[in-house]
């Protein structure tokens, strides 16, 4: 009898920490900044639950796999580009 009241509470604990999880991770989008996250300064990541998210930019993928993105660095515009064979190039532009 025990051993069956102990399968049942432990199942029980599982079912409601299964339920809390679902809760709490469709309360926070992936990602997201909901007030939780912090960015250090000068970096491009956030820390968000202890962990390193990037920061949102302006990237736009082409379907060959080259993509473009710029990014403000105070009073400077940084474009990073990568072609579809792999070359990189980033340029800076201060006003």
């Amino acid at each position: 009898m025990t051993n069956t009241l102990r399968t049942l509470l432990g199942l029980g604990a599982l079912v409601a920490a299964g339920a809390i999880g679902a809760t709490g991770a469709s309360a926070q989008p992936a990602g997201g900044n909901n007030g939780q996250c912090t960015s250090p300064p000068g970096l491009n990541y956030m820390i968000c639950n202890g962990q390193r998210v990037p920061k949102p930019g302006n990237r736009v993928v082409n379907p060959d796999g080259s993509w473009r993105e710029e990014v403000r660095q105070g009073s400077c515009l940084v474009v990073k580009e990568k072609t579809a064979s792999g070359e990189y190039k980033e340029t800076r532009q201060c006003n």
